[in-house]
């Protein structure tokens, strides 16, 4: 299992517009992706401008794939207009996943 989360920063007048892109990305890429296994949008508990992206594949293959794909770049197109990032704070693999070995 590969696993990572990134953070945005996002223009305050573009909140909705993130959340509403970021989740599309997320419902698309479950339905159709079929090495991803959760993406979740997180709001920042003390700061209303950031955003979080905690995403799981099967694999580094599968995220490879998700990134090239169409989905990713939709998201991009969109979000760069309005949202720094992503900064990325933690990614890997899942110790012990003979998946990823």
């Amino acid at each position: 299992m590969y696993q990572f989360l990134v953070s945005f920063t996002v223009q305050p007048e573009h909140r909705d517009d993130f959340v509403r892109a970021a989740q599309k990305t997320a419902r698309d890429s479950l339905a159709n992706e079929p090495g991803s296994q959760r993406f979740e949008v997180l709001a920042d508990e003390e700061n209303p401008d950031l955003f979080y992206l905690n995403e799981v594949y099967a694999d580094v293959d599968a995220f490879t794939a998700h990134a090239g794909g169409p989905y990713f770049a939709a998201f991009f197109a969109e979000a760069s207009a309005y949202a720094q990032g992503p900064t990325w704070l933690m990614k890997g693999s899942l110790v012990g996943d003979q998946a990823a070995a």
